[in-house]
Formats: C-alpha cells, sequence, structure tokens
C-alpha cells in the first residue's frame, strides 16, 4: 500500500508511516519491579540489545521507562528515573533509527531524555504538568496522552464509573484539545484509554469493545494491554508471560477497529496478528 501525506506523521527529526495499519511499540522497562518484566533489564546491555532485538522483529517504536507504573508502585525520584533511562536511550540511539519513546509523567525526565534521543513522550497523567504540555510543544514531538483513575499506588483500591467509556473519551478528548490550545499540533497527540489504570476487568473489556469510539475522534490511538491482569481474569492465566495468547486477542481487535499504535511485550508475536489483520482487511 503506497501510503499518502495523511499515512505518514513527521516531526522535526523523526517520522512513522501508518499505511500499513497499526504499528507496535515496544516495551522496554529497566526498572526492578515493573509487573511483566521488572528486573530483566536493568543491565544497560542487557536493554539495548532487548530493545534492538525488538526493532529487529516489527517494532516501529521503543518505549522505555524508568518508573514502574503497576498497581501499588511507589514514585521513582527523577534523577534515578534519568540513570535508568539515559544511558539506553543514547546507546540506542546510535545503533537504530527507530524512534524511541520515554514513558514518564516527570517534566525533568522527559527533558533529559529528549536531549539523549528520544522524541515521543508517554505521559501516564495526559500532561497534568503544564511545563511537560510546553515541553512536547517545544520540541514538536509526538505525546501519548493516558486516562487513569488516581495514581498507580491507589488507582486499583476502588474504580469506579457511571459511564466508563464514555467519561474516559470524553477526558481524553478534553486533554488532546487542550495539548492543542497549548501548541501541541493534532496528529502528534494520541490519546490512550489507560487499559489496566484505574480500571476493573470488565472496565477494561468494555473500552476494548468500544475502542473504534476512540479511533472515530480523528486523534490516532494507542493501547497498551499486553500481559495486564484482566486477561488472567479472563483465562484463568496468573503469570503475567502465560498470558501472550490473550493479548493477541486484543491486539487483533484493536486493529480492527482503527487502533494506530499497541504496545507490547511479545512484539514477534504480535507482528504476526499485525499481518493477518492487514491481509483480511486489504483481500
Amino acid at each position: 500500500m503506497k501510503a499518502t501525506s495523511d499515512d505518514v506523521l513527521r516531526w522535526p527529526g523523526g517520522a512513522l508511516d501508518f499505511s500499513g495499519g497499526c504499528l507496535i511499540m515496544g516495551v522496554l522497562n529497566v526498572t526492578p519491579d515493573s509487573f511483566s518484566d521488572g528486573g530483566q533489564f536493568l543491565d544497560i546491555d542487557r536493554a539495548v540489545a532487548h530493545g534492538l532485538e525488538m526493532v529487529c522483529e516489527g517494532a516501529a517504536i521503543i518505549d522505555i521507562g524508568g518508573e514502574s507504573t503497576r498497581p501499588g508502585a511507589a514514585s521513582v525520584p527523577a534523577a534515578e528515573q534519568i540513570r535508568r533511562v539515559v544511558p539506553v536511550i543514547e546507546s540506542l540511539r546510535r545503533q537504530t533509527e527507530a524512534p524511541i519513546s520515554i514513558d514518564t509523567c516527570d517534566t525533568e525526565v522527559a527533558a533529559a531524555a529528549l536531549a539523549a534521543g528520544a522524541c515521543i513522550v508517554n505521559d501516564i497523567t495526559a500532561l497534568a504538568d503544564d511545563d511537560m504540555a510546553r515541553l512536547a510543544a517545544e520540541a514538536q514531538v509526538p505525546v501519548t496522552l493516558m486516562h487513569m483513575q488516581g495514581t498507580p499506588r491507589t488507582m486499583q483500591a476502588d474504580p469506579h464509573y457511571g459511564d466508563v467509556v464514555g467519561e474516559v473519551l470524553d477526558f481524553l478528548v478534553g486533554r488532546a484539545r487542550r495539548a492543542e490550545s497549548i501548541g501541541i499540533a493534532g496528529e502528534r497527540i494520541w490519546i490512550d484509554p489507560g487499559i489496566g489504570f484505574g480500571k476493573t476487568p470488565k472496565h477494561n473489556l468494555l473500552l476494548l469493545k468500544h475502542i473504534g469510539r476512540f479511533a472515530a475522534t480523528g486523534y490516532r490511538v494507542l493501547v497498551g494491554p499486553s500481559r495486564k491482569r484482566f486477561i488472567g481474569a479472563v483465562t484463568g492465566r496468573e503469570r503475567p508471560a502465560d498470558r501472550v495468547f490473550g493479548t493477541a486477542a486484543t491486539v487483533a481487535l484493536c486493529a480492527m477497529a482503527g487502533v494506530s499504535i499497541v504496545r507490547v511485550h511479545d512484539v514477534a508475536a504480535m507482528q504476526d496478528v499485525l499481518k493477518v489483520v492487514r491481509a483480511v482487511r486489504e483481500c
């Protein structure tokens, strides 16, 4: 399929081609306590090797985080996040042209990551900090705005909504419009319903069932269902690493509904899922 100008997202120093449909963002947590891969990539060389492996497997973006956002997680000081992520970003930047995303809600961390070579900001607080919004606007980089009820420490205590789909959608559209008013171009704004962030399993399933409503807003949609607890609740798989097939089902649903990016751990397997979805959509 030939790309058109609407299919290719460009920003200073980077671009992504969406003409083939949904893209993969590979997860690279350089943390000791992330829910699925915590502690696996604290070593810089090992983290970089895994990032490059994901690019070879088909990841269009590598998302690097230095602070766990699993339920109950405590915050990590900016200096420690920077110590964890910057060397990995710098090394990856020298070895691959794949865009690197920084997963943080701390403006100081985002600034250090952008200076090191990252070019996307993935903020679970949807730019709650005005300084973060201004940083992204000045850098002219894409941003992911995610919905979360509460904080990682409290979000799963008692999540409740009157209409989870409508409330999450309204929040994200409002945040996206605010980001535009600060100077971030609409095509560089990605909205993320925050699967698993202050939601029960039923909430997550409803968001996935109606994810097409998010795509219909005109903003690109990013979804991160990978290995999450709600998949275990449905399948009975307790270990996150055993939830690959459940994740594959959610990725297929998202891709068929017009989601632009899926954030996953198992890149090679999800790339196969997306290839089949593309073949079905194009036949």
